[in-house]
């Protein structure tokens, strides 16, 4: 009788493990997903960037949202005044309101 019980327990133990197992994986997974959630809201520029090989002004507003990057860098005389290693200063257009 002592090892049917015992039994009983070992799988309730096992029973037990799998379901924290499986809630921990869920976890991580929504945990996860909200990161990926919040770097798409926040967008893929930082507010300073530097400029990489074969970026223009153009490119660079259309990919950080940022309309005015002319005028809030006074050292770019010239929108064709770009080069890799060049930094600016980007506001997001979704937090900034001008």
């Amino acid at each position: 009788m002592v090892s049917s019980c015992s039994s009983t327990k070992t799988k309730s133990m096992k029973k037990a493990r799998a379901v924290a197992l499986l809630g921990l994986i869920i976890l991580v997974g929504c945990v996860s997903a909200n990161t990926e959630d919040a770097d798409r809201k926040r967008g893929p520029c930082d507010e300073i960037y530097v400029v990489g090989e074969g970026e223009s002004l153009h490119t660079i507003s259309d990919k950080c949202g940022d309309p005015f990057i002319l005028q809030r860098n006074p050292h770019i005389n010239d929108s064709d005044d770009v080069f890799p290693g060049l930094v600016i200063h980007i506001i997001s257009s979704s937090t900034d309101r001008l």
